[in-house]
């Protein structure tokens, strides 16, 4: 109430005061005003016993007027402000108040900076933004010149099989199906033999348009080995094939909507057919394209087939695989993948020591090592050899020997090195799966290893009882099995 006797009510307030001037007039029960105000019956005594006291005043809300219990202290907001456009002017809000809070002992939520931030035109809200705008982008002219390439993970074969992924190649100028190719994950040697497939049924495009993945592009901006080019990107290059990677998932929209479509028609279609594999999903796939393309291909705006044969020098063999530089030592060894390789003492092996040379690792697991374009021989030496059951069983004299190895061996890391491509075009489980708990890396294995394994695998000792007539004296010899 003010000096002239006004009250400022709200409406809500207003409403308040009609119903609890009915219950104190007799013509309203507590009960039901407490349902229609949405509060308790005790709150509503309390209600109507301030109002018999005060009056209308009694039901206004005795905050209004006080300062807020979490308002900030005088001055906090403004040096926050400050701080931030020094500082932290491009900061997010709650980057922004983690570094207040840390760094300068600023204790504000992260809400009131986001708040603050705002009101300065630091920081603009997300619904503030102005859309992104992806202007579609005309089709190429002709097939062949632009391939968009992208992997599907999905369960193609719905509960009849596991999971797989599905690499889809489409034509941007016809948005045809140009190859499928099931297979386990999206690694560098399944898109090899994909890509190979592709171009033994086409030719070489002019370019392969693809996303960001560690496939086609190096993403380590820190890496300190390499030439900045993945694999895959490699073997582009030397078929003369431009690699572009988008930079959004809207770029390449033609494949992604792809591959919705595939979600559902092929399912379907595999579904009908009774398929449940991979190798037969790939076989099918060359009449589901057919299919496809009868029903949804676009015709070029020229008729030309921008696809290039190949040529007679590119080997496929030796583009698609894997390289590696290694630096042959002075005793003409080198090491790759915990493998160590034992080169041939001959005149072709002497010129490269000191050198750096490659090895090629092949889709199927065979590995070569190369100079000047030329196989060297070589040997190999593991370095994480594996003793097996049979060994320990086989040797009488020296079993709890192999049996100590042998439990050494089962706390080893025995992972291969965790650079090593993926072979997941064959199944096989990529290198760089997490070690399982309590295995040490070969290194880090040290003597008291060694002396556990030794006191898990000792055997016990056997007791013989003599009795020694006519004394019946008895006599214990413990006897030490033979090591």
């Amino acid at each position: 109430m003010d000096r002239t006797g006004m009250i400022t009510m709200s409406m809500r307030e207003i409403d308040r005061l009609k119903t609890i001037q009915a219950i104190a007039d007799g013509n309203l029960k507590p009960m039901v005003a407490a349902v229609q105000l949405n509060l308790t019956t005790r709150q509503i005594q309390r209600l109507v016993a301030r109002y018999r006291e005060k009056g209308a005043v009694g039901l206004v809300s005795r905050r209004r007027g006080c300062p807020g219990n979490y308002q900030l202290a005088p001055g906090l907001a403004d040096l926050a402000l400050t701080i931030i456009r020094e500082r932290y002017s491009d900061f997010g809000p709650t980057l922004a108040c983690e570094k207040l809070r840390e760094c300068h002992g600023l204790m504000i939520s992260k809400e009131t900076c986001r708040r603050l931030m705002a009101e300065a035109g630091l920081w603009t809200p997300r619904k503030l933004r102005s859309a992104k705008i992806y202007q579609p982008r005309n089709r190429r002219h002709c097939i062949g010149e632009l391939i968009q390439i992208d992997g599907s993970d999905h369960r193609w074969f719905e509960e009849r099989g596991s999971a797989c992924t599905l690499l889809v190649y489409i034509d941007d100028a016809t948005s045809r199906l140009m190859h499928l190719h099931f297979t386990y994950s999206e690694s560098t040697f399944s898109y090899f033999e994909a890509t190979r497939r592709y171009l033994e049924l086409h030719g070489k495009p002019q370019a392969f348009y693809s996303d960001q993945a560690s496939v086609f592009r190096c993403n380590n901006k820190h890496a300190t080995g390499g030439d900045g080019h993945t694999q895959f990107g490699r073997a582009l290059y030397e078929l003369n094939i431009e690699s572009i990677c988008a930079n959004s998932s809207q770029a390449k929209g033609r494949v992604e909507r792809a591959n919705l479509t595939l979600q559902d028609r092929l399912v379907k279609e595999l579904r009908l057919h009774g398929i449940s594999t991979m190798d037969a999903a790939n076989a099918y796939a060359p009449s589901f394209i057919a299919d496809f393309n009868r029903r949804f291909e676009k015709p070029p705006r020229n008729n030309f087939n921008a696809h290039r044969s190949l040529r007679a020098d590119e080997d496929m063999d030796l583009i698609f695989t894997v390289r590696d530089a290694r630096r042959v030592s002075n005793s003409l060894t080198l090491q790759y993948d915990k493998m160590l390789y034992l080169l041939t003492d001959m005149p072709q092996t002497r010129a490269v020591k000191g050198k750096y040379i490659e090895v090629y690792e092949y889709p199927d697991g065979r590995i070569e090592v190369r100079a000047n374009g030329a196989a060297l021989p070589y040997i190999t030496y593991d370095r994480l050899p594996e003793i097996d059951q049979g060994a320990v069983v086989e040797n009488k004299r020296l079993g709890h020997v192999l049996q100590v190895a042998q439990h050494i061996q089962e706390q080893r890391d025995s992972r291969r090195g965790l650079n090593a491509p993926a072979r997941t075009n064959q199944g096989k489980p990529s290198a760089q799966i997490k070690a399982a708990p309590n295995k040490k890396a070969p290194r880090k294995l040290n003597a008291d290893d060694l002396v556990l394994a030794i006191k898990l695998t000792q055997p016990k000792r056997s007791t013989v009882t003599l009795k020694v007539k006519p004394t019946n004296q008895t006599f214990q010899l413990s006897r030490q099995p033979d090591i």
